[in-house]
């Protein structure tokens, strides 16, 4: 069923990896608030939700530049301008730190780092255009706490946490911002996790994907303008450091 699109704000939105999860959720939160979305996905997924609601889509993967071309250009051509741009990857290979292969590492980079660096280089200049705007990466809080369960996700954002950093210094002066959602334990019906899964959450629940996605809203728009190069945790006060 083809859900009622909204009144349009005149905003553009892409949103990568917007075919489930936080990215889906994000593809929902930014047409509810009036942005013309363009989304895609590896699965499909993402184009069908998009023009579900409006918008548009293509299918592709992140770890290629000819197509996140193709989701640039298409947003362009069809809407005329970009105001904000999230980035959402996959999965990445698990397991102890010495076993994982030179191969899986390098997969990683492409999923979690690179997929940022590429898209960057496709946008900015029309973000720039359109007299600035904002790039969200959607992160993990193990950036500040690594966990052994998710080695390569944590080492190759902690290395999205240092582009993020260089790219605001960047191109701050010309209006484009980045910032980094470094998310927590987050679910789309988070009230059907066990409670031992969130017994050392402080809020002691998970965070729903819905949620998550007014964050990224909020980083992509004029409410978070001043902000630039940050690392925000939402992680429901899990992350022990200061």
């Amino acid at each position: 069923m083809t859900e009622t699109p909204p009144s349009t704000t005149g905003k553009i939105a892409i949103v990568v990896g917007g075919g489930a999860g936080i990215g889906a959720a994000c593809v929902r939160e930014f047409a509810a608030n009036g942005y013309q979305v363009v989304a895609m996905s590896p699965s499909g997924r993402a184009r069908a939700l998009a023009e579900s609601l409006g918008g548009a889509g293509l299918d592709g993967s992140n770890t290629r530049t000819e197509d996140l071309r193709a989701c640039v250009d298409l947003a362009v051509s069809r809407y005329g301008r970009l105001d904000a741009v999230v980035n959402s990857g996959g999965h990445a290979a698990r397991g102890p730190v010495l076993e994982i292969t030179d191969e899986q590492w390098s997969e990683g980079m492409d999923l979690y780092l690179l997929n940022v660096v590429r898209m960057a280089r496709l946008v900015t200049p029309h973000l720039i255009t359109s007299g600035g705007g904002a790039i969200v990466n959607i992160s993990t809080a193990g950036v500040f706490e690594p966990s052994p369960m998710f080695p390569v996700s944590v080492t190759m954002r902690a290395a999205l946490a240092s582009f993020t950093k260089l790219y605001a210094n960047e191109y701050g002066p010309q209006g484009v911002r980045m910032n980094n959602l470094l998310t927590g334990l987050t679910k789309d019906d988070p009230g059907t996790l066990p409670a031992e899964w969130t017994s050392a959450i402080p809020l002691r629940r998970a965070q729903s994907t819905a949620e998550a996605a007014r964050v990224v809203r909020f980083l992509a728009g004029e409410e978070s303008a001043y902000m630039t190069g940050q690392n925000l945790r939402v992680d429901g006060g899990e992350t022990k450091s200061v």
